[in-house]
């Protein structure tokens, strides 16, 4: 009568509370136990989940013709600016901004590859007064660029702090600094404004 309960009675409604907690849907705040992928990854799974049809060749061309569509699409953004096909470097109203305001000046830097050139060609001469020319040229377009890259920089943070304060803008400078030293018709994205018309 006041015997003690067997073992098999003590586990029974464990075993019944265990399997009704399985039953319950997860509350939404709790952890889930992994980090969340993030959005590319999520994205390419879902792709290669929905694209593949069980046939390794077949997937690996299928994804060859989306990566070449894709690269085609980049190249015309590339050509017309179009924000929603371009690289991530070139993406966002700073990096826009980046270019326009680069685009719409004369930089020394931009014409350094043609006067590298030029001076290469005076330094082969076997004339000594026409290298000494040459060497001297090299010393002037490096200082005059590094002097109008510094310009160039000090307006372009101006500007930068003044339009976009709430906005990230690490890397912007050096990315319109590298934009200088190419050659305009060579520019990608390619430019959208002309020189003299302000962004």
């Amino acid at each position: 009568m006041f015997r003690s309960r067997s073992k098999e009675e003590k586990a029974a409604p464990t075993a019944k509370v265990t399997t009704d907690l399985s039953k319950q849907p997860r509350d939404p705040q709790a952890p889930k136990g992994r980090p969340t992928p993030k959005r590319s990854v999520a994205q390419t799974q879902r792709r290669s989940v929905v694209a593949s049809t069980g046939n390794r060749k077949e997937d690996a061309k299928r994804a060859r013709e989306r990566r070449r569509a894709d690269l085609a699409r980049q190249r015309e953004a590339l050509a017309s600016g179009d924000e929603r096909y371009l690289p991530a470097r070139d993406k966002g109203p700073v990096r826009r901004f980046v270019r326009d305001f680069v685009d719409s000046r004369f930089a020394i830097a931009e014409f350094f590859l043609p006067l590298a050139v030029v001076i290469l060609v005076l330094s082969m001469v076997r004339v000594s007064n026409i290298q000494n020319i040459a060497l001297l040229l090299w010393l002037g377009v490096i200082i005059m660029i590094v002097i109008d890259s510094i310009g160039i920089w000090i307006r372009l943070r101006k500007q930068l702090a003044e339009r976009f304060p709430d906005e990230p803008k690490r890397g912007a400078i050096a990315y319109g600094l590298m934009r200088t030293l190419q050659m305009r018709r060579l520019r990608l994205p390619k430019p959208q404004v002309k020189r003299g018309e302000r962004p």
